[in-house]
């Protein structure tokens, strides 16, 4: 466009060259303009699997355990959201290439290079500890309900969630039902903005956060513990390979010879990107919890919460109307992307592990047994709260579940990352395979924690 007007100039008005190179002025202001915005815009589309993931990790019983971690601690417990992300990053990358590059999900590929009784034991495991999960967080959701309409029946609103995620789950297409868990993620961002409305000592916090200091007492390992555990979960696995291979069913990548032999170099670097975004969003929620309630509830001497309605209702005198809303709308948010992703992770398990019909790009009649576990998970969370089960003791067993099942899993993610024979050319490299074995170890040690916290 330079170029012909500087053509033109040569033979035309005085006039007429002073608007051209105004036009070419504002042509060009607006182009870099628009730069910057079409780099977010496609950022934004990169987003996709990953950032649901990450952002459901932090569920409401995340929540609870961070919000104890800070009120109880202040801000010596920050350093784990740095400690954790390159190790939740790590393994979910490598759940991620599994998927795109195998076109199979976890259970699926666990089914085909493993013994079928480690198969059948993650898929029992996760399923009971993916239902004491969604029976804690629907509990928590109606709780954060109350907290905004004290009005409200508790066990009402707890079927009345559960009907509504289940509904979404069943009728409504992948492409759509995707899009919805990825805008909801957003609502992580209540959490970080409660952080910045309370007097905090950034100092100190940071501090904190790059030099870790541990007690070495019982209750404060055991919560370490239980922040890896509800940090680096198991479902998480499940679901990110199994989405990945949505993904590429969505792109029309419909059969398993196609799927395995369309991977790019493309597809695998926008994974790592989406991968990597959605658990450092996924850690930095957790890292403004921690803070939030370290500058409040903790600086106040108030460390007895239990769970993350104790946790908004310990803001409130301290922190106001706005953090407290935004802590109770949080919970109910998280909820809402969370359960989904439990019962599905549960259900892609057991799906694959019996070799049924399974996706959610799938309708009801095309995939009965998938959407029949998803229905009997939701079940089976609305009856833990009616049998007036202590959300703390919810917890507790999805914990154990959790660490008896996470060890084992990671233990075959690992390895069938770093094979060659699974994944050629994709395989993980050296430095991922080390992190990945530090996780293994990690989580070892957690799951016996949280298992002899029982006995103790």
């Amino acid at each position: 466009m330079r170029k012909k007007i500087l053509e033109k100039a040569a033979s035309a008005p005085a006039s007429f060259v002073e608007a051209g190179f105004e036009k070419l002025k504002n042509v060009e202001q607006e182009l870099v303009s628009k730069e910057p915005l079409k780099a977010a815009e496609e950022y934004w589309h990169t987003l996709g699997p990953g950032l649901t993931t990450g952002a459901s990790d932090d569920d409401p019983s995340g929540i609870a355990t961070y919000s104890q971690a800070g009120a109880k601690y202040g801000f010596g417990l920050s350093w784990l959201a740095l400690f954790t992300f390159p190790l939740m990053a790590v393994v979910q990358e490598m759940c991620g290439r599994i998927g795109l590059v195998t076109g199979r999900g976890l259970a699926a590929n666990i089914r085909l290079h493993f013994s079928r009784k480690v198969l059948y034991a993650c898929g029992v495991l996760l399923f009971i500890a993916n239902v004491f999960n969604i029976g804690a967080d629907l509990g928590a959701m109606a709780k954060g309900a109350q907290l905004l309409a004290p009005s409200l029946n508790f066990y009402l609103v707890i079927v009345l969630f559960a009907l509504i995620s289940l509904l979404l789950q069943i009728f409504t297409t992948y492409a759509r039902y995707a899009r919805y868990l990825k805008y909801l993620a957003l609502v992580l961002l209540a959490y970080m903005f409660s952080a910045f409305s309370v007097h905090m000592d950034w100092g100190a916090l940071f501090r904190a956060t790059i030099v870790p200091t541990i007690a070495f007492t019982k209750d404060q390992i055991l919560l370490i513990c239980a922040i890896l555990g509800t940090t680096i979960s198991p479902y998480l696995f499940f679901w990110q390979t199994s989405q990945e291979v949505e993904e590429e069913i969505l792109r029309g990548e419909k059969t398993l010879a196609v799927r395995r032999s369309s991977v790019t170099p493309r597809e695998i670097k926008d994974m790592r990107t989406d991968v990597w975004s959605g658990m450092f969003i996924s850690n930095l929620v957790m890292f403004f919890i921690i803070a939030a309630c370290a500058a409040t509830i903790f600086s106040h001497g108030l460390g007895g919460i239990q769970t993350a309605a104790d946790a908004a209702l310990a803001l409130k005198p301290f922190a106001g109307n706005f953090a407290f809303w935004l802590f109770a709308v949080g919970i109910i948010g998280t909820g809402f992307l969370a359960i989904p992703v439990l019962a599905g992770s549960a259900s892609y398990a057991l799906s694959e592990t019996f070799g049924w019909k399974q996706g959610l790009y799938r309708t009801l009649g095309q995939a009965k047994a998938f959407y029949g576990v998803i229905i009997i998970a939701m079940v089976l969370g609305i009856l833990l709260n009616l049998t007036h089960i202590d959300p703390i003791k919810a917890l507790i067993y999805s914990a154990v579940f959790n660490g008896l099942v996470a060890p084992l899993v990671l233990v075959l993610i690992v390895r069938m990352a770093g094979s060659k024979t699974i994944m050629g050319e994709n395989v993980s490299g050296p430095l991922a395979t080390s992190v990945g074995w530090l996780t293994v170890a990690l989580m070892t040690f957690s799951g016996l924690a949280a298992i002899v916290s029982l006995f103790i």
